[in-house]
C-alpha cells in the first residue's frame, strides 16, 4: 500500500507540470477553433458602419463559399505554390544532408555551413519579401542587370506574370525553410546505424544505391513528418504573397492563397463567411495530411 501511494504522489506532479501546457492549449487552441465553428453558421458582418447580426443561417456560410467558386480558384493556386516550393526544398535538403552526414567525405566547416544555411529561416517573411521586391521591380537591380548584359531589351515584369509571380514566391519559401528541412533531415541521417554503411560499403554498393535502399526507407518516419508539416505551412501561406502583391494576388488572382482570401473576409469584418473558410481550411488540411500519410504506408504493419 505504501508503495502505491508513492506512485500516485508522483504522478500526481506529472499532471502538475502538464498543467500550464493544458491550459495554454484550452485557451488559445481548443476555445478558438470552437468558437470559430460556432461562428461559421451565423450571419455576422458589418455593412457600412451599421452591424449586421449575428442570426443563425445554417449552412449559408459554406453554400455562398461553394457557390461563388472562387474557393476552388484559390485552393488551386495554393497547392501550385506549396508543390512548386516543396519539391526543389526536399531534394536539396536530401542532398545536403546526406553530404553534410557522410563521414566519408570528412567535410571541413561543418559549423558554419550548417550556420549559414539555417540563417534564411531567422529571416522575418516580411523583410524578405521586400528585399524580393524591390530585386525584382520593374526598374529594380535584376532587370538593370539583365538589360545590362543584353538579355533582355526592355524591363520584364516579374509580378505581372503568373509564371514568374509563383516562382518569385516559391523561390523565396523555398529559401527560408529548406535550411530547418535540412537539419531535420540530417538528424534522422545521422540516427541511422553506420553498421548498416560499412555493411554496404563491404558489399560493393554504390553511394546512390546506399542512399535509396538504406538512407531514403529509414528516413520515412521524418519524411512524412516534413512532408506533413510542410503541407500545413504551405496551405498557411499569406505574409510572402500579401507583401509581394500588396494584398491583390495578382496577376489575375493567381498568387491569391486561401488565406489572403480568410484576411479579406476579416478585414471587412465579415466573420461568418471567415469562420466557414477556417472551418473548410482544416478539413482540406486534414484530408491532404491523412492522404500523404495513407500513400506513404506508414501505417501498414509487418505481421
Amino acid at each position: 500500500m505504501k508503495k502505491k501511494s508513492k506512485a500516485v504522489r508522483y504522478n500526481k506532479w506529472g499532471y502538475i507540470f502538464l498543467l500550464p501546457f493544458i491550459i495554454v492549449y484550452v485557451i488559445f487552441q481548443l476555445i478558438p477553433m470552437f468558437t470559430t465553428i460556432y461562428n461559421s453558421f451565423f450571419e455576422n458582418y458589418m455593412s457600412g458602419l451599421k452591424q449586421i447580426g449575428p442570426n443563425f443561417v445554417g449552412l449559408k456560410n459554406y453554400n455562398s463559399l461553394f457557390s461563388q467558386g472562387d474557393i476552388w480558384v484559390y485552393t488551386k493556386n495554393t497547392l501550385v505554390l506549396w508543390i512548386m516550393c516543396f519539391v526543389p526544398q526536399i531534394i536539396l535538403s536530401l542532398l545536403l544532408g546526406a553530404w553534410f552526414s557522410d563521414t566519408r567525405l570528412r567535410l571541413k566547416g561543418q559549423r558554419f555551413f550548417k550556420t549559414v544555411i539555417y540563417l534564411p529561416n531567422l529571416i522575418m517573411a516580411s523583410a524578405f519579401s521586400m528585399l524580393f521586391f524591390t530585386l525584382f521591380s520593374d526598374g529594380g537591380p535584376i532587370n538593370s542587370l539583365l538589360i545590362q548584359i543584353g538579355f533582355i531589351s526592355e524591363p520584364y515584369k516579374f509580378l505581372s506574370n503568373t509564371g514568374s509571380a509563383r516562382g518569385l514566391i516559391a523561390g523565396m519559401n523555398c529559401l527560408m525553410w529548406f535550411g530547418n528541412t535540412t537539419i531535420l533531415l540530417m538528424a534522422g541521417m545521422m540516427g541511422i546505424d553506420t553498421s548498416l554503411f560499412e555493411a554496404s560499403e563491404v558489399d560493393g554498393a554504390t553511394a546512390t544505391q546506399v542512399f535509396f535502399k538504406i538512407t531514403l526507407p529509414l528516413l520515412r518516419p521524418i519524411l512524412i513528418y516534413v512532408m506533413i508539416t510542410s503541407l500545413i505551412g504551405g496551405l498557411q501561406l499569406f505574409d510572402v504573397p500579401q507583401i509581394l502583391t500588396n494584398g491583390t494576388g495578382d496577376p489575375m488572382r493567381t498568387t491569391m492563397t486561401l488565406i489572403m482570401f480568410l484576411n479579406k473576409h476579416l478585414f471587412s469584418k465579415n466573420y461568418g463567411m471567415a469562420g466557414a473558410l477556417s472551418v473548410l481550411l482544416f478539413i482540406i488540411t486534414a484530408v491532404l495530411s491523412l492522404i500523404i500519410f495513407k500513400v506513404t504506408g506508414n501505417d501498414k504493419r509487418k505481421g
